[in-house]
């Protein structure tokens, strides 16, 4: 009587990438998750959920850029985890799309900045999404800390154009001392030049520096 003999099949997708993939992505799967956690967490805070009118740029809010990124970052991560542990052909082609697009969107954007960088239209958007950091100073901390950081340690700068920007914000405007602010003629504490040796910063340095003439700020950007 004849003997059959089979022939095992061979995987699809070698062991060792597939293990290689799925570890690579769990990494980037529980990175996405962290940041998702943390852009809500921020958002939650701020109460943004029942103030969602109030938001200004929305697109440069700190909190909504952490979800943004987590979310996507998770998607991937899960889909190219998932996809190899299971040697799900389905996930592993969302996976590879998701890849595509995101390179896609990189050459896309890259070649529009390319494009407008000699148009002012860069230029013009930025400087629109400062002024109304420097509206809203006061009412987003997140924001706050942002362009305290620019002034402070990326441009070392004081406003868009010079100190006279912060008039468009209330609390600064010169017309302010009329309704009490102390902030009334003055500038952030980011605007001020750090002393030599300095180890604690003086959070009032700004107070009334327009209003005297003080050189103690940064110069325009």
């Amino acid at each position: 009587m004849p003997v059959r003999r089979y022939r095992r099949e061979s995987n699809e997708i070698s062991c060792c990438l597939k293990y290689f993939i799925f570890s690579f992505n769990v990494v980037f799967w529980m990175t996405g998750l962290v940041v998702l956690a943390i852009g809500i967490w921020a958002w939650t805070e701020k109460d943004m959920f029942s103030n969602i009118s109030k938001l200004t740029f929305i697109a440069l809010d700190p909190a909504f850029v952490l979800i943004v990124i987590g979310t996507i970052t998770f998607i991937i991560g899960f889909t190219g985890s998932v996809g190899a542990l299971r040697e799900n052909t389905c996930m592993l082609y969302m996976y590879a799309i998701f890849l595509l697009l995101i390179v896609c969107g990189e050459m896309i954007l890259g070649g529009i900045l390319f494009v407008l960088k000699d148009k002012g239209w860069i230029k013009d958007q930025a400087t629109e999404g400062l002024r109304a950091f420097i509206i809203h100073y006061r009412e987003d901390p997140d924001q706050q800390n942002l362009i305290d950081w620019i002034q402070e340690d990326w441009l070392q700068c004081c406003g868009i154009e010079g100190p006279k920007d912060w008039d468009s914000n209330n609390y600064f405007n010169c017309s302010s001392v009329t309704i009490g602010s102390r902030e009334a003629c003055g500038v952030p504490f980011s605007c001020c030049k750090r002393r030599p040796h300095e180890i604690i910063k003086n959070k009032q340095c700004g107070y009334d520096v327009r209003k005297e003439g003080s050189v103690s700020i940064f110069g325009s950007c």
